[in-house]
């Protein structure tokens, strides 16, 4: 298979699958796992020093185009994130949440004309997708591609496995790597059974967006970027979802979400909202904010 790109910038290519001979025996195990006492190191702290505020992700006057067309979709985008922090970023459809949030992660269909991005102190522009990865960043996205051929058992050891040997740690040995999943997949209540489908192979919406956090859960990901991951989730599945984002919460790590609703954020409850239009922030509030959107528009907003 040709090489894909998913949410964790891992490139996937034809590999033989990772088929123990245990895992049968195991995954029955795994059906009744509800506590772990396992702890893997994702060597991915950077140096953070606890009950600090440090500086994760620091956006100065960042403007973009879509590479092809070269039209400007990102006007100056300026946006502070530390630890601990959560941040919501709302706004119109074409406002340029997603493409924000892409162009942090290196998509390739965007080129980057100005400003700077610093993450964990270097210099983000200056990274490949993957290196940005291994640096800690993580996004969900709105619409998850499908991996043939690939499981998620097989996807999410070899993005593990390849950020820990980034940053010189030993890999995870598939048994032990079904023991560190236990707590993540009964936090997101999903059956075992997931982790031999391929890669959102099928998935409803739903299930795709569990998968997406799941991975999340697997990688634990110093700042996280949620772009509509309430999209195509129904209420049960919703709290579900919030919940395990926010037992995912450290005090030395962050959330980055882009949602259109305010019923997201009174379950994730953010630090921070920021109102986008016409490509870069134009208002910074509390929940109150959201809540003036939801009850009144963006009119409502615009008038304050």
């Amino acid at each position: 298979m040709a090489g894909a790109t998913i949410s964790s910038s891992l490139t996937v290519s034809s590999s033989p699958s990772i088929r123990p001979t245990y895992r049968v025996w195991t995954r029955s195990r795994l059906r009744n796992f509800t506590r772990a006492t396992l702890t893997i190191d994702s060597g991915a702290s950077g140096g953070v020093v606890s009950g600090s505020e440090k500086v994760l992700l620091e956006v100065k006057g960042l403007k973009a185009v879509v590479k092809e067309s070269g039209k400007e979709l990102l006007h100056g985008v300026d946006l502070t994130v530390r630890e601990g922090e959560v941040h919501a970023i709302m706004g119109k459809n074409g406002s340029g949440k997603s493409t924000f949030s892409k162009v942090l992660v290196g998509h390739p269909d965007y080129e980057v004309t100005g400003g700077s991005v610093i993450f964990k102190g270097e210099d983000l522009l200056e990274k490949e997708p993957e290196e940005r990865s291994h640096a800690g960043l993580f996004m969900s996205f709105q619409s998850p591609i499908e991996i043939p051929g690939v499981s998620n058992f097989e996807f999410m050891l070899m993005a593990l496995n390849a950020r820990r040997e980034k940053n010189g740690l030993k890999p995870i040995e598939p048994l032990e790597f079904y023991g560190y999943l236990g707590p993540k997949l009964a936090a997101l209540k999903m059956d075992p059974v997931f982790l031999d489908r391929n890669v959102n192979e099928g998935f409803s919406g739903g299930e795709k967006k569990r998968n997406e956090i799941l991975q999340l859960a697997v990688l634990e990901a110093d700042l996280a970027i949620l772009d509509e991951v309430d999209s195509g989730l129904d209420v049960d599945a919703l709290q579900d979802v919030s919940s395990a984002v926010s037992g995912l919460l450290k005090p030395n790590n962050a959330v980055l979400m882009i949602t259109h609703y305010q019923r997201l954020l009174e379950l994730i409850h953010p630090s921070f909202v920021h109102i986008m239009e016409g490509g870069k922030i134009v208002k910074t509030g509390d929940s109150s904010l959201a809540k003036q959107l939801d009850e009144g528009g963006y009119k409502a907003i615009s008038s304050v």
